[in-house]
């Protein structure tokens, strides 16, 4: 029941997120994008180095001198794995013009590839929290409960943003409000789905679970400084964003140390 409740808890975030379009009559401002992706991008930043990177490094110890191995490898095959996805799978991101992945599929509607493009944000933020999750089950010292869901914690407040970046543009482009929010409900759900196929997998991960935190932890990276930053930093003001940034890696690292 505790995993369950975990690798739900993201699905949260981007929910409540989405359901601002019901509160809100006009789209984000700016500023408000600006500070929303900023402080998303630290959350993550945070995440990865305290609840993936740090206690992937811990599990290796008993290599000695090489404990870094696993966490350095998993981390560039999880950077590696994104830039893939992020080079074949049709997405758009916002105020983007042009839409990035394969030039055979573009298309798809611009609302499906936003959607995408919020998909393969999902994507490495589900097998992070289902690989800590897959870590206690398998009974990892390293990875406490507390973490687990502070990692899972952490994760919601950065999908909380990202649930309403994705909704309130699709309902300024002429979709309804109940579109709007299903859309973005659905970016999220492939979290979960994420996280429930790396636990079903505990008794295969748990040899190279090391690997699989970094992994993780990769993917977040390349997605917090190809995507979030430069969003967060375009235009006028782009120090909301830093400051934001700022702001979300301390409460990050606050409830991980706190919590974990």
């Amino acid at each position: 029941m505790d995993t369950l409740l975990g690798i739900l808890i993201p699905l949260v975030g981007t929910s409540a997120g989405a359901a601002c379009v019901f509160l809100m009559k006009k789209n984000l401002s700016g500023i408000v994008q600006k500070a929303l992706l900023g402080f998303a991008s630290g959350v993550m930043v945070a995440a990865s180095v305290w609840s993936l990177l740090i206690p992937s490094m811990d599990m290796a110890s008993d290599m000695g001198k090489f404990a870094w191995v696993p966490a350095a490898v998993g981390l560039m095959l999880g950077i590696v794995f994104l830039l893939f996805m992020d080079k074949t799978v049709p997405h758009l991101h916002l105020d983007a013009d042009e839409p990035e992945g394969n030039a055979a599929k573009k298309s798809l509607s611009k609302t499906m590839m936003m959607v995408m493009a919020v998909v393969l944000h999902n994507i490495p933020e589900g097998m992070a929290v289902g690989v800590v999750f897959a870590g206690i089950q398998a009974g990892e010292s390293n990875i406490t409960i507390a973490g687990a869901y502070t990692l899972a914690l952490g994760i919601a407040i950065q999908n909380f943003p990202e649930g309403a970046i994705i909704s309130m543009p699709l309902k300024s482009v002429g979709l309804s409000k109940g579109r709007a929010f299903l859309y973005g409900v659905l970016s999220g759900v492939v979290e979960p789905l994420a996280a429930i196929i790396t636990v079903l997998l505990t008794g295969l991960i748990t040899p190279v679970l090391p690997y699989l935190l970094a992994f993780a932890a990769g993917a977040m990276l390349y997605v917090v400084v190809e995507e979030l930053i430069p969003e967060s930093a375009e235009g006028a003001h782009s120090n909301i964003g830093t400051l934001a940034f700022a702001l979300g890696f301390v409460i990050m690292m606050i409830l991980d140390v706190a919590l974990g």
